[in-house]
């Protein structure tokens, strides 16, 4: 039997059925089977490969926020980020960041009129509006602050801070938000977690709902073309940009039934490998304006400089592409703050492009629109038997909170009591992840004495995997093991441990989302060949199947990524 006949275990029963594997669909799922609810969890891609795999590596309050008076959800986002900071320790980590300001006081008019819904595009920001913004942002985040609170910095001392950026900066500020290494890694060890903890729940990839005829689902196996039916008591949908799609599909096809809840803005990023720029940009995130005043970011992240975002409405997620003309803005924008640096389009590595499923909005300007979360309730109908809930936004460092809030309306719909909450409970490496540096240096010495492995071997499962790095250390070092041949920071046992544990179906799964080869641009054909035929290996793909996969990797390469 191969991995992926194992769809067949879907059950044709189930209390609520999670449409959607994306971080706030996972949340939900593991909110509600910790509860003691009987879940399933339908995902139509791999877990985590939307949105979800898109974000800007961020884990923040959402500063540029407490323009549009969003309070609650800044405030929220920062308790949040801090519990996620003790919660997957070994995968979000604080980050100093850098603000480079170029008006002391010119500006601040135009942001008071943004602030008060009178003001419309973006607009420069001025020393005296940013300071106001970072005093509230250290207000907000006293009961909960891990980290240091802000300070400013002279001209001078900005450009010690960092040497290449540009002179018409007047000044700096230094605040604190955080960054995660591995989202999509996370979503799946929440999801590995909630199987371990709750045999009721399921969770599966690549399944996509086709239709609803009464009490039942039809869905399809996106990858073996094996159909089915589910019969829920509800449905919670969090497909994020697909949202009113899934809608529109769980309403029997009845547009008129179907009120469109959510319009989609598409944010690109780019992966640059240039030596300049990693040493200018050092250990810290540079969050800067371009010259018409929207936010972009860069900071070095897993080898490479991550550098982002772009805001741009969209109707259809399944069109969503990197375009020229957005790279063109982004490497622009990178020139503005580093105007002696020469980035080209040969050093970008890697792109890759998301949809934020922001609710629907008459707003002309993206960046007013709320980032803030919602959910909304409908009610069965003669042709669908149960009720559906629709989640709409929502910031990825929100995701617990927002499956716990949408966790209780489910509860309180079915008559019963919460259990228990998910503020402390760790995330998969995380938990019994050492605290203190000596700590993890004790345990990273007696763990790597154990196996038999080189320290810093095993310092680097560790850096990739937090505690679970005992358990894939125990794997590979039960039987010989060598590193790839065409990408040596990996070995055999290693990839071969995440392809049997981690709920690997194609070649893009291993390779743009269990590990860091996509995004630190280190796929080629070489790479494809030596662990498509281990993927194929352990899943008992056939030589067909295999060369399918490797065609739907370069469709994937080619969309998400404009990399062919």
């Amino acid at each position: 039997m191969t991995q992926n006949s194992k769809i067949t275990a879907i059950p044709d029963r189930a209390t609520v059925v999670v449409v959607g594997g994306g971080i706030n669909g996972i949340s939900v799922f593991r909110d509600l089977a910790l509860q003691g609810i009987d879940v399933v969890l339908l995902e139509q891609g791999d877990f985590c490969s939307g949105a979800s795999a898109a974000l800007s590596r961020m884990v923040h309050g959402g500063l540029r926020y407490l323009e549009n008076g969003e309070f609650r959800l800044v405030r929220q986002s920062l308790q949040e980020r801090d519990f996620l900071l003790r919660n997957a320790p070994h995968y979000v980590f604080p980050l100093p960041t850098l603000v480079p300001i170029f008006d002391l006081v010119r500006g601040s008019f135009t942001s008071l009129k943004r602030f008060i819904g009178f003001g419309r595009g973006p607009s420069r920001r001025s020393a005296v509006m940013i300071k106001i913004g970072l005093m509230l942002y250290d207000w907000l985040s006293r009961k909960s602050r891990s980290m240091p609170a802000h300070k400013f910095v002279s001209g001078r001392k900005l450009r010690k801070l960092a040497p290449f950026i540009t002179g018409k900066a007047r000044c700096g500020a230094i605040y604190y938000d955080a960054w995660v290494k591995y989202p999509e890694r996370l979503g799946v060890e929440m999801i590995l977690d909630t199987r371990g903890a709750c045999p009721d729940a399921h969770a599966f990839s690549y399944v996509g709902v086709e239709k609803v005829d009464g009490a039942d689902i039809h869905w399809r196996d996106r990858l073996t073309g094996e159909t089915g039916t589910i019969s829920p008591d509800l449905v919670v949908n969090a497909t994020g940009a697909w949202v009113d799609f899934t809608n529109l599909a769980l309403a029997g096809e009845q547009p008129n039934n179907t009120p469109r809840f959510v319009r989609g803005t598409k944010g690109s990023h780019l992966m640059i490998r240039n030596d300049q720029l990693t040493a200018a940009l050092g250990d810290r995130m540079v969050y800067y304006e371009n010259a018409d005043g929207r936010i972009c970011i860069a900071f070095n992240y897993l080898g490479v400089s991550l550098v982002g975002s772009t805001d741009i409405l969209i109707d259809d997620p399944e069109r969503a592409r990197c375009e020229a003309s957005e790279k063109d803005y982004m490497l622009e924008a990178l020139r503005f703050v580093f105007p002696d640096i020469e980035v080209a389009r040969a050093d970008i590595v890697h792109v890759f492009t998301g949809v934020r499923p922001l609710p629907v909005s008459d707003v002309d300007a993206t960046g007013r629109i709320s980032r803030d979360h919602s959910h909304r309730e409908q009610e069965p109908t003669d042709k669908r038997a149960f009720p559906v809930i629709s989640l709409i936004g929502g910031k990825w460092t929100t995701f617990r909170i927002f499956g716990e809030e949408i966790t209780d309306v489910v509860l309180e719909r079915l008559g019963k009591q919460r259990r228990c909450r998910t503020t402390d409970l760790k995330i998969g490496g995380g938990r019994d992840f050492p605290v203190t540096r000596d700590e993890h240096d004790q345990w990273v010495l007696a763990a790597s004495t154990r196996f038999g492995l080189a320290r810093d071997a095993f310092d680097l499962l560790v850096e990739r995997y937090g505690s679970r790095a005992v358990d894939i250390a125990r794997f590979c070092t039960a039987k010989a093991d060598i590193p790839l041949h065409a990408a040596k920071g990996y070995s055999r046992g290693e990839i071969e441990f995440l392809i049997r544990n981690e709920n690997v179906r194609s070649l893009a799964d291993i390779l743009l989302r269990r590990t860091s080869i996509g995004l630190e641009g280190g796929i080629s054909s070489a790479v494809i060949d030596e662990i498509g035929q281990m993927t194929a290996d352990v899943l008992g793909w056939s030589p067909a199947e295999l060369d399918r996969h490797k065609q739907l990797l370069a469709e994937e390469m080619g969309k998400k990524h404009s990399i062919i």
